[in-house]
């Protein structure tokens, strides 16, 4: 049963239906409410992947471009989450976004692989290659 959001009594009535939302009065205050929208859950996979990609260096518009996130509900999450990044004035990200023929061109060459850890990641139909070393170029 819904509470009233004025007085968090529990006596209330069904008062009609606006823009196809049911209505109710608070019988206590005389308050008129409509139930709260439910809104859309994003996938906790999508909120982890951006943040990721925000510690990376992306910028919240790249990382919206890449996962088709709002880039306000990124900033968002940053902000909740109390997402920092280490600040550095020579910050080069560590991350590279290949099709799957660019990264086999890039894997073929022994220079690329010798010397750093790499983690692969799928997006959509890209990856993303993050390197433990910072890329030189």
């Amino acid at each position: 049963m819904n509470l009233c959001p004025n007085c968090s009594s529990d006596k209330i009535i069904k008062a009609g239906i606006i823009k196809d939302r049911q209505r109710y009065k608070c019988k206590s205050c005389n308050y008129y409410f409509t139930v709260n929208k439910i809104g859309k859950k994003i996938d906790d996979y999508y909120v982890n992947k951006a943040l990721q990609l925000y510690l990376e260096g992306l910028t919240y518009r790249e990382i919206e471009r890449i996962l088709g996130v709002s880039h306000v509900s990124i900033m968002n999450w940053v902000k909740k989450y109390g997402i920092k990044r280490p600040y550095k004035e020579n910050y080069h990200p560590s991350y590279k976004i290949l099709n799957h023929e660019e990264l086999q061109k890039y894997f073929s060459s022994i220079d690329n692989i010798k010397g750093a850890g790499v983690v692969i990641t799928e997006l959509g139909d890209k990856f993303m290659l993050i390197k433990w070393e910072r890329f030189r170029d």
